[in-house]
């Protein structure tokens, strides 16, 4: 890392952050997340202007101790610690993209992103090239590639609200078994009507691997007693 930060320097690095932070904040809102391309300029760009201004600091500290040679065990400048302070901070961003309602959680991995977008733009200001493009490519990878190429079949509940108790169920059931689902857990609910009776059981079910969740949703969604249907991740 060069101790003089020339002006052409800075200017590289700023729009080096703009460029990564940009292109991973295009891949979030092109998924129509919370926080999309300029979010995550502003946070890659912030945490390289950090970064920068410490590595003022530093060049600074040390100018001053080859100047004063005598003040070479008071002025002290630690690297570490405005980048400590960015780490920390950024968290509280983050966390504002997550959104967690009664059985679901959402946002966690722009919240990652908004981090990882931090990290590059203090590897760019600090001037450390090669670990803010090998970095930059690895953010991009798992944004973009690694869910097409690992398929990872998770277990999901569905929530299933109905009338006519016995003939319903026999119908779920019925149904799950045609199409090869596991049911690995059931949770019941009844509420009371005044004429009649609407029962909830949210079912923890396991597919077959050529089967999708929203072809069971469209399924049960044709039978006349179903009243409500509602994917939740667990």
């Amino acid at each position: 890392m060069d101790v003089e930060l020339t002006l052409q320097e800075i200017m590289i690095r700023l729009v080096l952050a703009m460029i990564m932070g940009g292109a991973i904040g295009i891949e979030r809102e092109y998924r129509n997340r919370p926080a999309g391309i300029r979010t995550h300029i502003l946070v890659c760009m912030g945490a390289t202007i950090i970064a920068l201004i410490q590595v003022e600091i530093a060049s600074s500290a040390l100018r001053d101790a080859l100047q004063y040679p005598k003040l070479m065990g008071v002025i002290r400048s630690d690297e570490a610690r405005l980048i400590a302070q960015v780490v920390s901070g950024v968290g509280f961003l983050g966390a504002g993209t997550i959104i967690v309602t009664n059985r679901s959680v959402k946002g966690l991995t722009t919240a990652a992103s908004i981090w990882a977008g931090a990290g590059l733009g203090l590897a760019i200001g600090m001037g450390y090239y090669k670990i803010a493009i090998s970095s930059f490519v690895g953010v991009m990878l798992a944004l973009t590639v690694v869910k097409k190429i690992i398929k990872v079949h998770a277990i999901k509940k569905i929530e299933i609200q109905y009338i006519h108790r016995a003939e319903t169920k026999e119908f779920i059931m019925n149904y799950f078994e045609s199409k090869g689902i596991e049911v690995e857990d059931v949770d019941f609910n009844v509420d009371f009507m005044e004429d009649y009776r609407v029962y909830t059981n949210i079912y923890t079910i396991d597919l077959p691997k050529k089967m999708d969740y929203t072809d069971v949703i469209e399924d049960l969604s044709m039978y006349r007693n179903i009243t409500k249907l509602r994917l939740i991740n667990v």
